[in-house]
């Protein structure tokens, strides 16, 4: 089977009969990061299912894909239709639409992320009844934070209380905002600790948190974690994008 062209995806995602198809065409154009001038419209135009009730499932999940794309897209236009979308009564929605915005550097977002996650570990941060769901995406609300970087003193005061969630993987994307945001480096030296921790996806979280970051101090850190290469590689790559810092190669062409 050959693969689709981006006209024939662009029609996929035109149509609505074959949801399925939708579905594909909305990861495959963030996926392959498509400049197709009718790529933003279609993927906006599969956000109206959000607000059918009730909502169509397999809709829903076109609707989701195009949000993700939409962060990959990082078109301007978009802003004013993923902004809304952190209001939503939809866990999922709400965290998607904070992964695009943290994409997106949405400095406009800074202000609707923060309140989200006011309440702190013990209100947003805690489990949903009957569930493994937090009251709020936390994870990636705060991964937007950081990468959104404003570094003002009432954003700061909002992320500091998460390093102390019970969940590591939580605490990992915590000390990972604040070290974007500050620059201060024990948050690099918890997600160090993190690298140690005894569960693998611990583990290999803490290390993309630190990829992330571009904080080339933690190198040795990272070539030493108990991790696959091939992760450690992913991390590598994104410490090397972040930093500028050539040398990250070396360290790179050892892995291979």
């Amino acid at each position: 089977m050959e693969p689709l062209s981006e006209a024939q995806v662009i029609a996929n995602l035109r149509q609505t009969e074959d949801v399925p198809a939708q579905y594909y065409a909305a990861w495959w154009l963030g996926k392959m990061r498509s400049r197709h001038p009718q790529a933003v419209t279609l993927l906006l135009d599969t956000l109206s299912a959000l607000s059918q009730v009730p909502v169509d499932p397999e809709r829903r999940g076109v609707a989701l894909n195009a949000i993700r794309a939409l962060g990959m897209l990082q078109d301007a236009p978009a802003l004013s239709a993923l902004l809304p979308l952190l209001k939503s009564s939809d866990y999922s929605v709400r965290e998607e639409a904070a992964r695009s915005l943290g994409l997106h550097r949405a400095t406009e977002a800074v202000g609707p992320l923060c309140h989200l996650i006011a309440g702190g570990p013990e209100q947003a941060g805690r489990e949903q009844p009957g569930s493994a769901l937090l009251q709020e995406p936390c994870e990636a609300i705060l991964e937007a934070l950081g990468a959104i970087g404003v570094a003002t003193p009432s954003v700061i005061e909002t992320i500091t209380p998460f390093p102390q969630h019970p969940r590591p993987l939580l605490r990992a994307a915590a000390c990972r905002a604040l070290l974007q945001i500050t620059g201060d480096q024990r948050w690099a030296s918890e997600l160090e600790q993190l690298l140690l921790h005894p569960e693998p996806l611990v583990r290999r979280g803490a290390l993309l948190d630190l990829g992330a970051t571009g904080w080339t101090a933690s190198l040795p850190a990272i070539e030493a974690a108990t991790v696959e290469s091939s992760l450690k590689l992913v991390a590598l790559r994104g410490l090397a994008e972040q930093s500028g810092d050539s040398t990250i190669l070396d360290v790179m062409d050892r892995l291979l």
